[in-house]
């Protein structure tokens, strides 16, 4: 499930997290690993609910749900994973096939060394964009495979799909094809 909001219940004794169960299942007191920046905690599920708060005793893949956590899960944010313990890690480099949009759209060209605002799961984090060597630049509607680097650890697989912005506006969008270590 990604991280779609987080609240704090009870002063802080309990958090309740919301998004959309994107495959598998999980049930109460399942353990689920939180990844993203920082460190991969393992929390546990106290209760899950759905719609205005009704109760139930498991989600599936392609429901919205909010799980609730104990305080001690205060750590996760949005854009975050929670996931099967081991199942996805945190990745900050992989290749990439990306496609800037045309002109009139807001693309532009992309050029080695680059700072782009990636747009992965729920979240945003920067990273830079380095082309093949064969490349000076990446010209809207033209797509390359690049290396990006981030600059926070982010839940990442092969096939994710993420969007780009560059210098605040909507510039293209990719598709993770390579983890690197």
């Amino acid at each position: 499930m990604v991280v779609e909001d987080v609240f704090s219940l009870r002063q802080g004794r309990a958090v309740r997290v919301t998004g959309r169960i994107e495959r598998g299942r999980v049930r109460t007191a399942d353990e689920l690993q939180i990844v993203g920046s920082g460190d991969c905690s393992i929390t546990r599920v106290t209760g899950i609910e759905a719609c205005p708060r009704s109760s139930l005793d498991e989600a599936t893949a392609g429901m919205n749900a909010a799980l609730l956590l104990p305080g001690t899960a205060a750590t996760v944010e949005r854009g975050h994973v929670l996931a099967a313990p081991g199942s996805i890690a945190a990745h900050t480099a992989f290749v990439a096939d990306i496609a800037p949009l045309p002109e009139e759209q807001g693309g532009t060209e992309l050029s080695t060394g680059d700072t782009l605002d990636f747009h992965i799961h729920a979240g945003a984090v920067r990273g830079t964009v380095t082309l093949p060597a064969h490349l000076d630049a990446l010209r809207p509607l033209h797509t390359a495979a690049v290396t990006v680097t981030l600059e926070h650890p982010v839940a990442l697989e092969n096939g994710r799909p993420f969007a780009f912005r560059h210098h605040g506006r909507a510039a293209g969008s990719g598709t993770v094809t390579r983890l690197l270590p």
